[in-house]
C-alpha cells in the first residue's frame, strides 16, 4: 500500500471510530472529506507533508494536518490508537457485516448492550432487534444471513449447525447404497459444544465409488484431498468434512479410533499395549493375529472394560468406571417428560403461545413451562403485570383445549443488580415456577456477581437458576463468580440449575456437571426456545448432560407430570414457609 492510501485509510478509519462514538457529525465529515482529498491528490504526498504545503488544500486544517504529519514521520497516530482503544473491539468486527454501518452498530450497542458478532447473532435469533428504531423483521433477517455468510470458512462452529450439516451429508451417503455401515464420528459424535470439522466413517466393498460419490455431492464447494479410502471436502456452508471408507471387518475399529478423543485413544492404546495387544484404526491384534470384533462393545470387552459411551470418551475417569462396572446409565432423550424455559410472542419469541403449546404436545411432552421475559428486559418486550394477567388467562383457555399436556405458568425473571428478582413477591407468587437469569451488568467483580447470585438463590419464589455462567459460545465468556459458593447456595435452598440447551449457550458447562451431581443438585434441561423449531434443542441438551455423566435421576424434568406437579407445589409452599 502506498503512503497516499495509508493516510486516506487512516482518516477514514478515524471518521468511522468517531461515528461509532457518536461524535459531532461535522467533525466526522471533516475526516471523511479529508480522506477523499488525500486519495485524489497528485504529486509527492510525503514532500507535501514535510514542506507543509498540504495545509493549502481545502479541508486540511491544523488539527488534521498534525495527525497526518505524525503518521508520515513516525508511522503511527496516537490519536487513532487512543480512539481505537476506547471502542469495544467487537464493534469493529461488526463493521465487517454487510448492511451494518456505524450508526446502526452504535444503536445496537447502546440500546441492547451488544458488543460482539456472536451476541448480535443470538439477539437476531431472539427477535430483539425489532425493538430498535429503523430495524424491522426483514432487516433483522438480512443481518442474520450476513453474519452466517461472514462466519463461513471460520474454523469453529456451533454444535447445531454442524449437526444439521452432518445429518444431511450422512443421509445422502446412506441413500447411495454404497455403504454397509456409516456413522458420524469425531467431536460431533462425542457431543462437544464446539465443532471444528465433521468426521464420517463408513464401510464399503466399493471404496473408490463411495469416495467419488461423496466428492460429487452438490453441497461440496471444493475437494481438499482425495485418495482411495479417504477424502476431505469443504462444503458450500464452510464446513470441512472428512470421509474415511474401510472394509466392513475394520469398521468398529475405525469408528472407535476416529471418534476419539485424542486423549482417550492415547490411554486406551497404552492399556492395550500393557495387556499384550496392539490397537489402532485397523484392528485389535495379538501376537498370533487380529481379534475380530463385531462392534465397539467387543473392543472394550477384550480390554477389560464395559462399553464406554462416545460422550464420555475424554479421559476424565471413564476407564476407571468402565473397569469397575460403575459407569452411570446416562440420561436418554426419551427420559425427558416435559420442558421449561419457552418464550412466546408475548416477549421476544417468534411463535404464539398456542403454537408453542401445540408443538410441545406434538413432540409428546407431558408438560410445557411457558416463561417469557420479565419487565426489566425492555429489549425483549418483558411482561408488565397486565400482560402477565392476559397471558395467564390465555393459558387457562388453552389448557381447556389441550388436555394431553399440562401448561405451567412461569416467567424468566431478570436477576437485578442487587440480586432481587424482577417483580414484587405477590406477582412472583402467581407463577407455577420462576427461572431467574442474569441479563445485564456482566462485568461486575467476582465478589459482586457472587453476592448477586447468592441473594437470588435465597428468594423463596425462585425455582430454577437460568444459564448459570452467562456465556455465549464463540462470542462472550462467562462472567466472573465463585462457582463453588453458588453451587453451595443452590444446594442449601434446593434450587434447580438450568442446563440451557440452546447451542449458543450450553450453559452450564458439561465439565461442571459432575460437581452438581456430587452435591445432589438437579439440573433442568431447558431449550430456551424462542420458536417452535428451537424445541429440538432439548435433545442437544441431553447430549451435554450425558457428556457431564448425568443420569435421569439427576435431571429435574424427567419427572412424569403427577410428580412434577407435586414437586413444584412442594417447592413453592415449602420454600415460602422456610422464610416465614
Amino acid at each position: 500500500m502506498n503512503l497516499r492510501q495509508e493516510i486516506s485509510d487512516l482518516l477514514l478509519n478515524i471518521a468511522t471510530y468517531l461515528e461509532l462514538k457518536g461524535e459531532n457529525p461535522f467533525k466526522i465529515r471533516a475526516y471523511q472529506n479529508a480522506s477523499r482529498t488525500i486519495s485524489t491528490l497528485e504529486g509527492d504526498i510525503k514532500e507535501m507533508v514535510l514542506s507543509e504545503t498540504l495545509k493549502e488544500q481545502k479541508g486540511i486544517g491544523e488539527a488534521l494536518f498534525e495527525k497526518i504529519h505524525e503518521w508520515v514521520t513516525t508511522g503511527q497516530s496516537l490519536y487513532f490508537e487512543e480512539l481505537k482503544a476506547s471502542i469495544p473491539p467487537g464493534l469493529l468486527d461488526m463493521m465487517e457485516i454487510p448492511g451494518l454501518g456505524p450508526k446502526k452498530i452504535k444503536s445496537i450497542y447502546e440500546k441492547l448492550g451488544i458488543a460482539t458478532i456472536g451476541e448480535l447473532e443470538y439477539a437476531c435469533k431472539e427477535n430483539r432487534l425489532l425493538t430498535l428504531e429503523g430495524f424491522g423483521s426483514k432487516s433483522q433477517e438480512n443481518i442474520l444471513k450476513a453474519i452466517q455468510q461472514h462466519r463461513k470458512g471460520k474454523d469453529d462452529h456451533l454444535f447445531d449447525k454442524a449437526f444439521k450439516e452432518a445429518g444431511n451429508i450422512l443421509q445422502k451417503l446412506k441413500s447411495s447404497g454404497l455403504f454397509k455401515e456409516i456413522e458420524i464420528a469425531g467431536s460431533l459424535r462425542r457431543k462437544k459444544e464446539i465443532i471444528r470439522d465433521i468426521d464420517i466413517v463408513g464401510s464399503s466393498l466399493h471404496a473408490g465409488k463411495a469416495i467419488h460419490f461423496f466428492t460429487q455431492l452438490p453441497e461440496v464447494e471444493h475437494v481438499s484431498a482425495k485418495g482411495e479410502t479417504k477424502s476431505s471436502v469443504v462444503l458450500n456452508s464452510g464446513f470441512q468434512v472428512d470421509l474415511r471408507v474401510v472394509p466392513p471387518e475394520d469398521f468398529p475399529f475405525a469408528l472407535q479410533y476416529f471418534t476419539g478423543s485424542k486423549e482417550h485413544n492415547t490411554v486406551l492404546r497404552g492399556i492395550a499395549k500393557d495387556s499384550g495387544y496392539k490397537l489402532n484404526e485397523y484392528g485389535l491384534f495379538k501376537e498370533d493375529g487380529p481379534l475380530p470384533c463385531k462392534n465397539e462393545k467387543e473392543i472394550f470387552s477384550h480390554l477389560g472394560f464395559d462399553y464406554i459411551p462416545p460422550e464420555l470418551r475424554e479421559d476424565r475417569g471413564e476407564f476407571e468406571s468402565a473397569r469397575t462396572h460403575t459407569l452411570p446409565h446416562l440420561v436418554e432423550p426419551e427420559d425427558i417428560k416435559g420442558i421449561f424455559h419457552v418464550h412466546t410472542t408475548y416477549s421476544d419469541g417468534r411463535n404464539s403461545l398456542s403454537e408453542m403449546v401445540e408443538e410441545s404436545e406434538r413432540l409428546g411432552y407431558q408438560y410445557v413451562g411457558i416463561s417469557d421475559h420479565s419487565q426489566s428486559a425492555f429489549y425483549a418486550h418483558g411482561l408488565t403485570a397486565d400482560q402477565i394477567k392476559r397471558q395467564h388467562d390465555e393459558i387457562n383457555r388453552l389448557q381447556d383445549k389441550h388436555s394431553a399436556i399440562k401448561i405451567f405458568k412461569g416467567i424468566e425473571a431478570d436477576i437485578l443488580e442487587d440480586g432481587s428478582l424482577d417483580y414484587p413477591d405477590n406477582i412472583l407468587a402467581s407463577f407455577d415456577f420462576v427461572i431467574g437469569s442474569v441479563h445485564s451488568r456482566f462485568k461486575m467483580t467476582e465478589e459482586e456477581m457472587t453476592r448477586r447470585l447468592l441473594h437470588a438463590l435465597g428468594n423463596p419464589s425462585l425455582t430454577i437458576l437460568g444459564h448459570l455462567t452467562g456465556r455465549l459460545l464463540l462470542s462472550r465468556p462467562p462472567y466472573s463468580f465463585d462457582l463453588e459458593a453458588v453451587l453451595e447456595g443452590a444446594k442449601e435452598h434446593r434450587i434447580i440449575i438450568e442446563l440451557n440447551a440452546n447451542p449458543h449457550r450450553f450453559d452450564i458447562d458439561w465439565r461442571d456437571c459432575k460437581k452438581l451431581k456430587e452435591k445432589g443438585i438437579q439440573v433442568s434441561i431447558n431449550p430456551d426456545a424462542h420458536a417452535v423449531d428451537n424445541l429440538q434443542y432439548t435433545d442437544y441438551g441431553v447430549g451435554i448432560a450425558r457428556k457431564g455423566w448425568l443420569t435421569s435421576k439427576n435431571v429435574f424434568n424427567t419427572l412424569p407430570l403427577p410428580l412434577m406437579e407435586k414437586a413444584l407445589k412442594e417447592r413453592h409452599s415449602g420454600r415460602a414457609r422456610s422464610t416465614d
